[in-house]
Formats: structure tokens, C-alpha cells, sequence
């Protein structure tokens, strides 16, 4: 198993509860890279041409659900490797000046302007150079390629398509019809229980060790559950009078691990309901996931489960795009999942 390649073997248990119905999309296509999340708003990344070589640049392009959404566009200049930013940029489009853009000299980031948005959007659904200038001559080449089929797949998942306000297949109806934006759902975190004596040491019973194995989908393994190498025996965390959360180390690649983590009757039969393989650490009430695309830490895909007092609910899953050197971390966040955790009184 490539556990590396997180970006696209994150799994999650169907026996999880989502807080909302996943409506969602992710979807990449050469230079570009689409994530829409469950309240429909989507956000669009575009990058340096991956050929040849080229200075790192993304751009964000974010757009609402809803009639009368406008797009809103954000550049920022590569910098996983310091670089000295310009102390100006411009932008140009098939050698048009399209004039300065507001460049943030600490940030490397630049909100681009409505009539810049609107030439921009029109220079991606065709064949265009796309460049960012700066007054030292160094020059930012945002592709096209790949960006028609992503912000087709926008329009298509935002209910757009054949209206006046789509940004490639445009037609003659107005918006009116278009889908509407969806509240973003709300999880009430739940306070851990404190432990209770003989906890602990559940944590080596051969009964729990086979409950757990158990759960494991066929094409995965957990070496802390390996009855051969018994060493370590499985974290418990108490979380309420009858459940117990329980975890172990079950993998490790070049550059990243993962703990699985197991929601467990706090006595036999222990009924475990498996969260996730791919965690990295629990942080009060929530289980964390964060893994990189690759070894240079350019990208990243991340999630979260929260407990709310029955059991752990997916609250977060995003990537940060696109491994193209733009960024230490990713240039960008962008999810597939939101919801708003109320903490505890």
C-alpha cells in the first residue's frame, strides 16, 4: 500500500456519521484543480506550467453558490524558496496590460480586481498567456491548460450551465434557477469523560486486539494490531461512562504515519467502530489527520472527526491543491467539507 499518496487513499469508515450530506466535488486536470465543498462554494487553483521551467505562481478563484455570485481571484508569487519579492506586478494577458496588481510585499499575495477578474476568466476558457511582471522583468506564467474543464466542472456543480452567469457554457436563461448555497452545518464538541481505574488495561486484552483487527478493510493492515508484535499495548482514552476510544500506530511511510484510532464499548462485547487509519494525533475532542502529497512538504491533505457524545463526526477533509513548489505547507485550503464545531459549555 502507497500510504504517501494521501491525496487520494484517505479513507473515512461508512460508519461514521458526516455532519451533513457530502455533497461535494474534487476534481484536477493538468494545471488546475477544483474542490467544492458542502456548501457548494467552490474554489478553483491554477498553477505554473508543470513543462519546462517556470517560476511558481497559483492563482485562487473562489465563487459562491447562489444567483449573482461573482468570482473573486487571489495570486500569490512562489516562495517555498525565499525569494526577494518584486516592489511591483503587473498583470498582462496575451501581452495586454491589464495594470498593477495590489501586491501584499510581506505576503506575496495579490487580490485581483473586478475588471482583472473578468479578463482573466475570459483569457482561461481559450488559449492564452497569462503572465505576472514585475518591474525587475521577472515574469509569472499562469497556464491555461486544464482550466476550461475545471471551472466547466463549477458551473456544472453550482447548477449553472446553459445561464447567462456560467463561465464556459454559457446560455440565455438567467440564474434564477441556479442551486443555492447550503448552511454550513453545526457539531456540538462533546468534553472527553475522565478515566476511569482499569482502563488502561484494556489496552491489552487479546479479546479487544481481535475486535479491532476485525474492522481493517481487506486492503489494509495496522502493525500495532499485529498479534506477533504485541509491545506496545493500545492507547485508551475514556470518553463517556461506556465508550472508550482506543488507538495504536498502524503505519509508517517515507514521510508520513498514521495512527488508527477505534470507538469501543468500554466492556466486552466491545463493537468497535473504526474512525480513521490515517491520523496523526487526537487534540481534545478531535481526532487529526494532516498528510503530505510528497517528501518536499508542498502540499498537504487534511481532516478531522470530532466527538459530539455519541460518536466522531467527520467536521473537516481539504487538500492545499496542487505539489507545486508554490508554497511551504500549499499555497491554498481547499475544502470538501466544512462544518462549524461549537465547543462545550
Amino acid at each position: 500500500m502507497r500510504y504517501d499518496l494521501l491525496a487520494a487513499a484517505l479513507l473515512c469508515s461508512p460508519a461514521i456519521a458526516l455532519a451533513a450530506p457530502a455533497t461535494s466535488v474534487a476534481f484536477s486536470h493538468d494545471d488546475w484543480t477544483i474542490a467544492c465543498d458542502n456548501t457548494r462554494t467552490c474554489r478553483a487553483a491554477g498553477y505554473q506550467p508543470d513543462e519546462g521551467e517556470h517560476l511558481p505562481v497559483s492563482v485562487l478563484l473562489t465563487r459562491k453558490a447562489g444567483a449573482g455570485q461573482a468570482v473573486t481571484a487571489e495570486l500569490m508569487l512562489g516562495q517555498y524558496d525565499e525569494i526577494k519579492l518584486p516592489a511591483s506586478l503587473s498583470l498582462q494577458i496575451d501581452q495586454r496590460d491589464l495594470g498593477k496588481l495590489a501586491l501584499d510585499g510581506k505576503s506575496g499575495t495579490a487580490v485581483l480586481s473586478s475588471t482583472q477578474v473578468a479578463a482573466l476568466l475570459a483569457a482561461l476558457t481559450r488559449s492564452s498567456k497569462i503572465v505576472a511582471v514585475g518591474n525587475d522583468r521577472r515574469r509569472w506564467q499562469l497556464s491555461d491548460r486544464g482550466a476550461a474543464a475545471t471551472l466547466l466542472k463549477m458551473d456544472e456543480f453550482q447548477g449553472r450551465l446553459g445561464t447567462r452567469g456560467a463561465l464556459v457554457r454559457k446560455g440565455d436563461r438567467d440564474e434564477a434557477s441556479v442551486l443555492p448555497a447550503l448552511p454550513v452545518p453545526q457539531v456540538r464538541e462533546a468534553k472527553l469523560a475522565a478515566a476511569q481505574p482499569g482502563d488502561a488495561r484494556l489496552g491489552s486484552l487479546p479479546a479487544l486486539y481481535q475486535a479491532l483487527r476485525a474492522t481493517l478493510p481487506a486492503d489494509e493492515e495496522c502493525k500495532g494490531l499485529d498479534a506477533s508484535d504485541a509491545a506496545e499495548p493500545l492507547a485508551i482514552t475514556r470518553l463517556s461512562s461506556d465508550k472508550l476510544l482506543v488507538s495504536t500506530d498502524c503505519w509508517m511511510g517515507a514521510y508520513n504515519i498514521g495512527t488508527g484510532f477505534w470507538v469501543v464499548n468500554a466492556r466486552a462485547p466491545f463493537a468497535p467502530t473504526l474512525v480513521t487509519t490515517h491520523a496523526s494525533d487526537l487534540d481534545g475532542s478531535t481526532i487529526r489527520s494532516s498528510q503530505k502529497g510528497r517528501g518536499l512538504g508542498d502540499c498537504y491533505s487534511e481532516e478531522s472527526w470530532t466527538w459530539d457524545g455519541r460518536r466522531f463526526v467527520q467536521t473537516s477533509k481539504s487538500t492545499s491543491g496542487l505539489c507545486r513548489l508554490v508554497a511551504a505547507g500549499g499555497a491554498w485550503e481547499l475544502p470538501t467539507l466544512v462544518t462549524e464545531v461549537k465547543q462545550s459549555p
